[in-house]
């Protein structure tokens, strides 16, 4: 098979496509022939050898790459043979090696794909899927709200746009360029800004006409959490998940005190309990077209080019390996 090998830590470069044996399944597991691989945040962080993420450090040489899916060709010996020939998606949990035309997968954490999902959705709900309904459950987001999306174009952003309009809230969709700002429109945001050109919270203010949004959900943080923040009105609740931009938006406690803001702040421990139920959720809602999730796809060779694209904020929803 080929995949993708790591030997050092360092740049996109490190990257290499290689040609290696076929893995073989062990117990509790099962082999999947790689229609899509996903690629997250996380895996360019590691790939640079960054300390303290919700992952350890591996060991080098390895195989990136923790959500797959894709058609069960192999089962380890004590394994139901049910399983071969069935379409799956996996999170491989700490465990990498899901850049490659083959991976292996614990049986018990691979879910069936319905036949009208792709295999690059399956792997954009196996990841970034689960955290939206995490994230969306304690937002609690209502028809009535007036709800601010930052990176509104990206994997999750793309999610929450959908969902809030589903409900029938109204959407403030922040997007970094043009090109991301035009496909929060195509999402049905109401209204849809570039974050990072001046004065743009004059914009979404003369939009409202004088109302407050009453949520922001923001996983980009620096500046422009600091902004969504400034834009809620008394009563809002600002729904923080992570900081894209490389920095946590600093507010002390006496700012939301004095707005009248809650602060709700999301961490990947408090969805672990509840994994396979959320991978299971977010299924549901792309297999029934409730989400349709953004996907941009790159071939297995070039992950390199697409470690590249995440980190310059060149993408647009969830990033797919394709071998």
């Amino acid at each position: 098979m080929h995949a993708i090998r790591q030997y050092e830590f360092g740049p996109p470069s490190t990257l290499r496509y290689e040609k290696l044996l076929d893995p073989n399944p062990g117990p509790g597991q099962l082999r999947v022939a790689v229609e899509a691989a996903g690629v997250h945040v996380i895996d360019t962080t590691i790939r640079r050898g960054v300390e303290g993420g919700p992952f350890p450090l591996p060991t080098l040489p390895m195989t990136p790459g923790r959500e797959v899916a894709g058609v069960v060709d192999e089962v380890g010996p004590d394994v139901d043979r049910d399983w071969l020939g069935r379409r799956v998606v996996a999170h491989l949990g700490q465990v990498s090696g899901g850049y490659a035309e083959l991976a292996l997968a614990e049986a018990a954490r691979a879910h069936d794909v319905s036949a009208a999902l792709s295999a690059a959705s399956a792997v954009a709900m196996i990841g970034t899927g689960r955290t939206a309904v995490g994230i969306l459950d304690v937002a609690g987001l209502s028809g009535d709200d007036i709800v601010v999306v930052t990176a509104a174009a990206g994997g999750l952003g793309s999610l929450f746009v959908q969902e809030a309009r589903a409900l029938g809230a109204t959407v403030v969709a922040l997007a970094g360029g043009p090109d991301k700002v035009e496909r929060a429109r195509a999402l049905d945001a109401q209204i849809a800004v570039d974050y990072r050109q001046p004065g743009w919270t004059d914009l979404v203010r003369d939009a409202l006409v004088g109302r407050c949004p009453t949520v922001a959900l923001d996983g980009v943080g620096g500046a422009a959490g600091r902004d969504a923040f400034e834009l809620l009105g008394p009563g809002g609740r600002l729904v923080r998940f992570g900081w894209s931009s490389g920095a946590a938006t600093e507010i002390g406690p006496d700012e939301f005190a004095a707005r009248g803001v809650t602060d709700r702040a999301i961490t990947g421990a408090q969805l672990i309990p509840r994994l396979a139920e959320l991978e299971a959720a977010a299924l549901d809602r792309a297999g029934s077209g409730a989400w349709q999730p953004l996907v941009q796809k790159f071939s297995l060779g070039a992950a390199s080019d697409a470690h590249h694209a995440i980190e310059t904020r060149a993408t647009m929803g969830k990033v797919v390996l394709v071998p």
